[in-house]
């Protein structure tokens, strides 16, 4: 039995909610499609609503990578810092597309949730996968820590994309149409 046995729960937890999650970003991207106003917005979602569905998904991935039946952890942690360092290249692919769309400009907050507080996630993973054989303990923990922060910032942003098309877009276009 390897390391890997005593994280099933919490990885089952994990990967659930990020599964359940996707799902649910699928109807709130839906209902704020329909809204007066969202056409012509496909810059600021690639850069904004895209990462929210691929950090879910990643945590979705990593959910599954660690449970399974792993004979060896090394194994397992070169699967997850590849995830790591592919995340770390879509990252560098975000930042490009947040400077690069013209939709919103991205206050701290964004920067943060979007860009900095991911790609330390990611390179976390990193980190963790060349810790394993000489850390494994803490390097489990860090792949732990790094799927918890990749799910609340998946919260955080699709959180405050609702907010942002329910109180400020939808306030937005109520003035335009009374002008």
């Amino acid at each position: 039995m390897t390391a890997l046995a005593g994280w099933e729960n919490f990885y089952v937890i994990v990967g659930s909610s990020a599964g359940a999650l996707i799902g649910l970003q699928f109807v709130v991207i839906t209902l704020i499609a329909s809204m007066p106003g969202a056409q012509g917005q496909q810059q600021a979602s690639a850069a904004f609503a895209t990462p929210t569905i691929v950090h879910f998904g990643a945590v979705l991935l990593l959910s599954a990578m660690i449970s399974a039946p792993w004979q060896h952890t090394a194994n397992a942690a070169f699967c997850w810092g590849l995830l790591g360092a592919i995340g770390i290249v879509y990252e560098i692919i975000v930042v490009h597309r947040m400077r690069q769309q013209k939709s919103y400009k991205p206050e701290f907050e964004d920067w943060l949730f979007h860009a900095l507080l991911p790609l330390a996630a990611y390179a976390i993973l990193v980190m963790s996968a060349f810790a394993i054989r000489a850390y494994a303990n803490a390097a489990l923990f860090a792949v732990a820590a790094s799927a918890l922060l990749l799910l609340l910032i998946g919260i955080h942003n699709a959180w405050d994309a609702v907010t942002y098309y329910v109180f400020v877009r939808r306030h937005e276009d109520k003035n335009k149409r009374s002008d």
